[in-house]
This record gives C-alpha cells, sequence and structure tokens, in this order.
C-alpha cells in the first residue's frame, strides 16, 4: 500500500503542511528562550507530543543542524544521549526550512529507526535580530498524516471495509474463472482422440469458455493488484481507472478471439452468416477506438 499512500499524500500535502504549520505554531511559546535553551527544548518537546500524540519522534537543531539535547519519542522516552550533537544538515527538513524561512513538510522517507515512512514537520525559531536559533523538528508516520489531514483517506474505517469488499469480489470472480476453466477443460477432453469424429461446434464453446474465463481472471488481477495491493497505475494510462481499462482490454481481446472463431465457423458450416462475424470485428474496432480516445484524454489532462 506504500505506493497508494505516497500518491494520496501528494494530493493533500498542501493541506497536510498547513495543519501541521498550524499545530507547531500554536504549541510554540518562546517564554524562556535564551535563558534556559535546555529547560526551552525539554518544555516544547512535552507541549508538542501532548498536540500531537500520532507523532513518532520530537527533536531540535540548532542554525547549523546539529541536533540539540534528547529525542522524545511518543511514548515518552527519551532516546539514547549518543543522538546528541548528530549534524543532521544535510537532511530536507533542515536545509529547506533554512532556504525558505518559514515551516515545511518533507517528502516521505524510510525512517532509520523503524524503517516505516514518515514524513517530518520542521517549524524555526529566530531571534529579534531574524537570526536562526533553532529548528524544532516532528517526526509522523505517513498512515497517520493521512488520518489527521484526509480522514477518507485508504487507511481509515472506510478505506479498509473497502478494500475487505473488493477482495471478497475478487475471490468470487477468481472462483467463477476457475469453473470456466475447468469447465472448458473438460469438454475438450471430452472430445477424445477421434479427430474424425469431433463437433466442431463442441470445439467452439470450449475456446468460447477458456476465452471468457481468461477475461474474467484479468478483471480479478486488475481489480486485486489496484484496489486491494494498490498497485500503482502503469505509466501512460493518466488517471483512468485501471479495473475499468484492463476490464475493457479484457473484454477486447476476448471479443477479438471470438469474432476470428466465427469466421472459421461460419466459412465452415454456413458462409452467408459471415456478416455476422464482420458487424462483431466493427464492434470491436469501435471498442478499440473508444478505449484509446478515453487513454489519450486521460493523458491529456494529467499534463495540463
Amino acid at each position: 500500500m506504500v505506493i497508494k499512500e505516497i500518491q494520496e499524500y501528494a494530493s493533500i500535502r498542501t493541506k497536510a503542511r498547513a495543519y501541521l504549520c498550524y499545530i507547531l505554531s500554536r504549541n510554540i511559546s518562546l517564554q524562556n528562550i535564551g535563558v534556559d535553551n535546555n529547560a526551552f527544548i525539554e518544555n516544547q518537546l512535552q507541549i508538542l507530543k501532548d498536540a500531537l500524540p500520532q507523532a513518532d519522534l520530537f527533536y531540535v537543531l540548532n542554525a547549523d543542524g546539529q541536533q540539540i539535547g534528547q529525542m522524545l519519542t511518543k511514548k515518552g522516552k527519551i532516546s539514547d544521549t549518543h543522538e546528541i550533537g548528530t549534524d543532521r544538515s544535510d537532511r530536507a527538513y533542515y536545509y529547506r526550512t533554512v532556504q525558505e524561512h518559514r515551516c515545511v513538510l518533507t517528502d516521505p522517507y524510510p525512517s532509520l529507526g523503524t524503517n516505516k515512512m514518515v514524513v517530518t514537520s520542521s517549524f524555526p525559531i529566530y531571534d529579534e535580530a531574524n537570526n536562526l536559533m533553532f529548528i524544532i523538528c516532528v517526526d509522523i508516520e505517513l498512515k497517520y498524516i493521512l488520518k489527521m489531514v484526509h480522514p477518507s483517506s485508504i487507511d481509515s474505517t472506510f478505506g479498509q471495509f473497502s478494500k475487505v469488499v473488493y477482495a471478497a469480489f475478487s475471490i468470487a470472480l477468481a472462483m467463477v474463472a476457475l469453473l470456466l476453466f475447468l469447465k472448458g477443460i473438460s469438454s475438450f477432453f471430452s472430445l477424445g482422440l477421434h479427430f474424425n469424429t469431433i463437433d466442431i461446434n463442441e470445439m467452439f464453446k470450449a475456446t468460447i469458455l477458456l476465452t471468457l474465463s481468461l477475461a474474467i481472471f484479468d478483471l480479478v488481477k486488475a481489480i486485486f493488484e489496484e484496489e486491494v495491493l494498490g498497485k500503482e497505475k502503469s505509466e501512460g494510462a493518466g488517471d483512468g481507472h485501471q479495473t475499468m481499462i484492463r476490464f475493457l482490454g479484457s473484454i477486447i481481446i476476448a471479443l477479438s478471439i471470438e469474432s476470428l472463431m466465427l469466421v472459421f465457423k461460419f466459412a465452415l458450416t454456413d458462409p452467408s452468416k459471415l456478416i455476422y462475424a464482420v458487424y462483431l470485428i466493427g464492434g470491436v474496432t469501435a471498442l478499440m477506438i473508444g478505449l484509446s480516445i478515453y487513454i489519450k484524454a486521460n493523458k491529456v489532462e494529467k499534463k495540463d
């Protein structure tokens, strides 16, 4: 689900930055700053921990990007003292804050401590002469950002319920595809090895069952990958719904095979009905043109 979480985060990033920066600015107090910096840092981190219980880590950097004091976790435990003085000037949450002179929110990145995707919100503190004194940093796991800022996210209760429903439908459709496959295979085996007595109509029926099974299985694959696993959309498809694109592609393939089978069937049994195979080929062509226009339109809209 990481890819889908990142995609959703990109769509709500501005709102997330505004929300976190508001929380930080509202809870950061300049009382005791410059008098007792250690007390100031400890007090500020505790206040922020109470204001943002979902956050994983709270820590402070000096103007040079070196950590001041110990980290505070959401469980209230102080990290080891060896972190003090660590140079973090090469981190985005430091140099972007220095460059932009404002509160920033980073892109998602894997945490070294938990190996989970997190984002860091950093808030600069300046003195009266507009000199940078501290940067207060807060690490929050990506899934909690989505829950805080976007309640309808994929990790919400409804999002989890939707994944369960899609998984159930995928299993049901997979069973249908399996039954069609077994029926098609059994139809082939029932023809036997006596080639002179094989009924062409029965052969066509078996082929139709197998083709339909393949189309349904491809639909199941598209639904499960996109809605349950959160697989990234294939490049070139724009913002179009991949389930529909893959399903229409499967239908086009299935109908193309059926039209080819009808051409051979009517050519052998009743040439006067070949026109119906031509109609089917025309319908397949129209579907291909429509799908191409849909994909092209989504690509243009995405670029705009």
